[in-house]
């Protein structure tokens, strides 16, 4: 009897090696398989953050659109997109790995900002007559959630095809200083007419703030140009809403008319850049006549012919024109020196500070109710 004992503890033992063996060389095998680049979508690995594993899902189209994105901060490494003489190339600005997106440096770089995207004046706001002070991560304000936001966190992956990636993220109460435990879920797809579609849902337990966006920083040139100055951009939006000098709205909204702020038809960045302190970074009220997603803006960048329109069912987009750039960032993609203005972002959402703001649009999420947010980039050439 004591003889079977031994032997049925071996065979356990031996079942338990055999087990770490097999994973140890999954692991292996993951480590070392690339990206493929064929026209299937795949999930390789991309490094590790203590105990937990980076993944990098590709999804791609049957036009030879490409998209990379990890469930580190539900980061956009990649957008391979064709120019008019059908040349892919990548249309975001990034890191060549890991390390880069971890750096301190990073200035959100692809990335999903929440829980509140933009900014919120002095770290705080009161709720129901609460008062809730917040990380101070921004010259006193909070700025896209705050020194641990939604771009810093390990996305769970609530499914994947070749065409779409579903990631899910349970945001603690408390976290960064926000009330409610709050379940956030964002679906990419990439569509068959070139589009990278964003739908973000949100639900929580306790009322509070959520405003979800993306933040990728565009350059359509594909690397070509150094900077955006010569995109041509149209923004959907006859008004804006001017900041101080920490840029937090002032609680007034301003007409563009006659101003550099005026997008209403396309023009070059760079046009009127010089008449604007500190460059671009500002918020624009879009004239939108419903709910569905609406166009909002558009990118043409003529030398490629790469031509982007921008979807949303927000009320706002911000746009950047990646002022605090300044080619000092490591680990950049291919070595090249992201200078002043080498991307620009376009980031639907709702207003800043507008849980301090009862006359911007309501950004409180209440139990019972799903926050929904839809913003399509859409790429082709002309």
């Amino acid at each position: 009897m004591k003889t079977e004992v031994i032997t049925d503890m071996k065979k356990i033992v031996y079942f338990i090696f055999s087990a770490c063996v097999i994973q140890s060389c999954n692991n292996a095998s993951q480590k070392e398989k690339p990206i493929t680049g064929k026209d299937t979508g795949s999930r390789n690995y991309y490094g590790s953050i203590g105990a937990d594993t980076v993944f990098q899902f590709s999804l791609v189209n049957n036009k030879g659109m490409k998209v990379a994105i990890l469930n580190y901060g539900g980061t956009v490494t990649d957008i391979l997109v064709p120019d008019k003489k059908g040349k892919n190339a990548d249309v975001v600005l990034g890191f060549e790995s890991l390390a880069g997106y971890l750096q301190k440096a990073n200035p959100y770089f692809g990335c999903l900002v929440g829980r509140y995207a933009n900014r919120i004046a002095n770290a705080q706001f009161i709720l129901d007559g609460k008062s809730f002070v917040l990380d101070t991560n921004d010259h006193g304000n909070m700025l896209h959630g705050g020194f641990s936001g939604f771009d810093k966190k390990i996305w769970t992956v609530a499914g994947f095809s070749d065409s779409s990636l579903s990631l899910a993220y349970h945001s603690k109460d408390s976290e960064g200083g926000f009330p409610g435990n709050l379940q956030a879920e964002v679906r990419y797809t990439l569509t068959g007419n070139n589009e990278l579609k964003i739908e973000y849902t949100a639900t929580t337990d306790k009322p509070t703030p959520v405003n979800l966006t993306n933040h990728c920083y565009f350059n359509l040139s594909g690397a070509d140009d150094s900077t955006i100055l010569d995109h041509e951009l149209m923004l959907r939006a006859n008004q804006f809403t001017p900041v101080n000098d920490k840029l937090i709205p002032t609680g007034k909204i301003a007409d563009v008319k006659g101003t550099a702020m005026d997008f209403t038809t396309p023009k070059k960045v760079g046009k009127d850049i010089s008449k604007v302190k500190g460059g671009y970074d500002f918020n624009w009220v879009l004239t939108k006549s419903g709910t569905t997603p609406e166009l909002a803006a558009t990118l043409f960048h003529a030398p490629s012919g790469r031509y982007m329109e921008v979807y949303t069912t927000e009320p706002g987009i911000q746009f950047y024109s990646g002022n605090f750039l300044d080619a000092t960032l490591a680990a950049t993609k291919g070595a090249v020196k992201y200078v002043q203005h080498a991307g620009l972002c376009l980031e639907a959402q709702h207003f800043p500070d507008s849980p301090n703001e009862p006359a911007f649009p309501n950004t409180i999420l209440k139990p019972g109710e799903t926050y929904h947010q839809t913003t399509i980039y859409k790429f082709s050439t002309k």
